[in-house]
C-alpha cells in the first residue's frame, strides 16, 4: 500500500468470503482474527495504528468482494479479466502538442454517449486532408477504449487494402486486437466476413476504422451492425462524405479547421518550440499562420521547417509558397485528387481551383456542362471528397491549400515550359505568353488581371490557342482581329472590357456565359449571332450600355444581369422569347434611364420590389 500512495502502483483488494466494511473498520469475524493475530505476535505497538490504517486504505479501494453465495470460477474470470484490462499498454501516439485536440474529442464522445448507449453506434468523421482526423480519434482511442471488451484501431486502411491481401490482413487485424487469435487465417474477403460477424457477435467493442475511401472497405470490415455485441462503437474517418452518407452511420462529425489562436499555439510549438512566437518573429509567424489557414499537416510542417532558420530565409519560404507549394503538404492534399474517379471531376476541380473560387454554383455548373464536363455530379462528388465547399449563398469556396494545390498540378505538368500547361493563371507566366506570342493548343484556360490600360496585346496571341475553354481577364486592351480567339470558348469574363460594342469576327456562337463587367459597352452587338448556347449575359456596372440586345438570338438565356446600367433606357420587346428566365436581379433598380419595362410572354413571375414600388 505504500507503492500505491507513493508511486501509484495499482492494487486490487479481493474481499474472499468477508465484507468490505468488515476489513475497513476491523470488526466482526475479520476484526476477532485481526486482533489473535496481534495478540499473537510480538510487534511495535506504534506499528498497530499503521496496520489499521493500511487496512482501512485497502477497503476504501475498488476490488472484488467473492462470496460463499458467488461461483469462484466467474470471480476468477473477473479478475482476470480487470487484470489484463489494466495491463493493456496499447495506447497510440497522438502528438507531441496536441493542441485543440481535447476540445475535439469531447464534441466526439458526447456524439457516442447517446441515450442509445445500448445499440450498436456508428460514427462518421468527416474532413480534409490533413485537419487532423487521425489525431482526434487515436485520442478517441485511447480515452474510452479500456471501457469495451475488445478494441482495434486500424490505421491507413486507404493504403493497405491496396496491398496484394491487404483486406484479408486487415480482417485478421481486428480478429487479433479484439480476440487475440493468431491463429485463424482468412483466405478471401467473404469468409472474412463470416468469421468477424462470428467471433464479434457477443463482444461489446470499440473499432476504428482510419482513412476509409470505398464503400467495399466497411463492407469487409463492419458490412452490419449486426456483427457487433450490444453498446459496441464504430468509429469511421474518411475524406469522402458519400461513405458515410444515408444510414450507413449514426452520427457524422464535420472536422473543423483550428481557430486562430489554436493555429498560433501549434505552429509556435514546433517552430519556436514553445507556445507562443519569439517577438522578433511575431508579424512574419502570423503571415505564415494565415497562409495555413487552420490546417493542422501545413502548420506542423511549415513551422518544423522553419524553425531555427533566420527570418531572411522565412521571408524567402513565404515568396516561394506564392508559387510553389510545400511538397510534403502536397502530397498529403493530393491524395483526394488522385482519388477521383476520372479526368472529367480532375477537370472540374483544377477549373474551380483557378478560375471558379467564389463564384455561384449554378453558373459553375452552366459553363462547365458547355464544356462537357457533367458539372451537376461533378462538383458533388467534390464537396463529399472534401475538397470542394459550397455556402449558403450558393457560392463555391475551397481551402487555400487545396487551391495550391490543384495549381501545382498543372504547374507540375511543364515546370519551365508555360505554354505546355493546361491553364495559365500567375501574372508573369501570362504576361510571357501573351507578349512573346507562345500559346499553344494546351492550354484551355487563362487568367491576367491588370489595371485599366496598361498593357496591349495583340489578338494574334491567341492564335495557337485551339482549345482555349475558359478566358478571364480584367483591365486588358486586345488589338487585332478577334477571329483568333477559339471557337471552343465557352466563358468570357472581361471586367472592364475597352470596346463600344462586341466585335463582329469574334465567333461567340459556343460561349456559355458573357460577363462584360464595367464595361465601356455602348450597343452590346452591332451585327448579332445566334447564340443557342448562350445562358448567362453579365452586363453589370456598364455605365454606358444604352439598350440590350435582340433576345431573339439566345433563347436559352436563363441569368439577365444589368445591375448598375444608368443609361440604359430601352429593354428589346424580345425579352418576352426568354421563357426560360423567371427572375430579374434585384439591382434593375439602378437603370435609372428605364421608364418602361415591358415582359410579356415571359417566363418572368417576380420583379424586384423596388421596380415594382417606383
Amino acid at each position: 500500500m505504500e507503492c500505491n500512495r507513493t508511486i501509484g502502483q495499482v492494487v486490487l483488494p479481493v474481499f474472499y468470503d468477508v465484507d468490505p466494511s468488515e476489513v475497513r473498520h476491523q470488526t466482526g469475524e475479520f476484526g476477532k482474527a485481526f486482533q489473535n493475530a496481534l495478540n499473537g505476535l510480538k510487534v511495535n505497538e506504534f506499528m498497530v495504528p499503521k496496520w489499521r490504517e493500511t487496512l482501512r486504505h485497502a477497503a476504501s479501494l475498488a476490488g472484488f468482494v467473492v462470496l460463499n453465495s458467488r461461483n469462484e470460477s466467474e470471480a476468477i474470470k473477473d479478475i482476470v479479466q480487470k487484470v489484463a484490462h489494466l495491463l493493456d499498454k496499447t495506447d497510440l501516439f497522438i502528438a507531441d502538442h496536441p493542441v485543440g485536440v481535447e476540445s475535439r474529442v469531447l464534441d466526439m464522445i458526447q456524439l457516442l454517449d447517446t441515450p442509445l448507449s445500448n445499440d450498436v453506434l456508428l460514427l462518421g468523421m468527416w474532413g480534409m486532408g490533413g485537419i487532423g482526423k487521425t489525431t482526434i480519434a487515436k485520442s478517441i482511442y485511447n480515452k474510452v477504449g479500456r471501457n469495451f471488451e475488445g478494441r482495434c484501431f486500424l490505421a491507413n486502411i486507404r493504403e493497405v487494402w491496396e496491398q496484394d491481401v491487404g483486406p484479408m490482413n486487415l480482417q485478421e487485424c481486428i480478429l487479433y486486437d479484439i480476440c487475440k487469435e493468431t491463429t485463424t487465417k482468412i483466405h478471401n474477403i467473404e469468409s472474412g466476413k463470416y468469421v468477424l460477424m462470428e467471433r464479434l457477435c457477443h463482444k461489446r467493442v470499440l473499432l476504428v476504422l482510419d482513412d476509409v475511401n470505398k464503400l467495399d472497405q466497411l463492407k469487409a470490415l463492419c458490412g452490419s451492425r449486426k456483427w457487433f455485441g450490444s453498446g459496441s462503437r464504430i468509429i469511421i474517418t474518411t475524406r469522402d462524405k458519400q461513405i458515410i452518407k444515408g444510414n450507413r452511420v449514426n452520427q457524422d462529425y464535420i472536422m473543423r479547421e483550428m481557430n486562430a489562436n489554436e493555429s498560433v499555439e501549434l505552429f509556435s510549438w514546433h517552430a519556436f518550440k514553445k507556445a507562443t512566437p519569439r517577438e522578433d518573429f511575431a508579424e512574419i509567424s502570423k503571415n505564415v499562420v494565415e497562409y495555413c489557414r487552420g490546417l493542422p499537416l501545413a502548420l506542423e510542417v511549415l513551422g518544423s521547417y522553419l524553425f531555427d532558420r533566420p527570418v531572411s530565409e522565412w521571408e524567402c519560404v513565404l515568396e516561394k509558397l506564392k508559387r510553389i507549394p510545400n511538397d510534403q503538404v502536397q502530397r498529403k492534399l493530393k491524395i483526394s485528387y488522385d482519388g477521383l474517379n476520372d479526368d472529367t471531376e480532375r477537370d472540374i476541380f483544377l477549373d474551380i481551383a483557378i478560375f471558379f473560387i467564389g463564384m455561384d454554383r449554378s453558373d459553375v455548373v452552366h459553363i462547365l456542362n458547355g464544356c462537357g464536363l457533367f458539372a451537376e455530379i461533378g462538383i458533388s462528388v467534390l464537396v463529399e471528397k472534401s475538397l470542394v465547399t459550397v455556402d449558403n449563398k450558393n457560392k463555391l469556396g475551397m481551402h487555400d491549400l487545396l487551391r495550391d494545390m490543384g495549381r501545382e498540378i498543372v504547374r507540375e505538368i511543364a515546370p519551365k515550359e508555360l505554354e505546355k500547361r493546361s491553364r495559365l493563371w500567375f501574372h508573369e507566366d501570362v504576361l510571357d505568353v501573351l507578349s512573346d506570342q507562345t500559346g499553344t493548343q494546351a492550354v484551355e484556360g487563362l487568367v491576367l488581371q491588370l489595371t485599366p490600360n496598361a498593357k496591349c496585346f495583340s489578338t494574334k496571341a491567341f492564335e495557337n490557342m485551339k482549345k482555349l475553354r475558359l478566358l478571364q481577364l480584367s483591365g486588358v486592351r486586345l488589338d487585332g482581329d478577334f477571329k483568333y480567339l477559339s471557337r471552343r470558348l465557352r466563358w468570357l469574363y472581361w471586367n472592364g472590357f475597352p470596346l463600344t460594342c462586341m466585335p463582329s469576327d469574334f465567333d461567340q456562337r459556343n460561349l456559355v456565359s458573357i460577363e462584360l463587367e464595367n464595361s465601356k459597352i455602348k450597343l452590346v452587338w452591332n451585327e448579332m449571332q445566334r447564340m443557342e448556347n448562350l445562358k448567362i449575359l453579365n452586363l453589370s456596372h456598364s455605365h454606358y450600355l444604352r439598350q440590350t440586345p435582340d433576345f431573339s438570338n439566345m433563347p436559352n438565356l436563363e441569368k439577365l444581369i444589368l445591375k448598375d446600367c444608368p443609361r440604359l433606357s430601352e429593354i428589346s420587346h424580345t425579352i418576352g422569347h426568354l421563357h426560360k428566365i423567371d427572375k430579374l436581379e434585384e439591382d434593375i433598380e439602378q437603370m435609372e434611364s428605364l421608364t418602361t419595362l415591358i415582359a410579356d410572354n415571359t417566363a418572368i413571375t417576380e420583379v424586384p420590389f423596388s421596380l415594382a414600388r417606383s
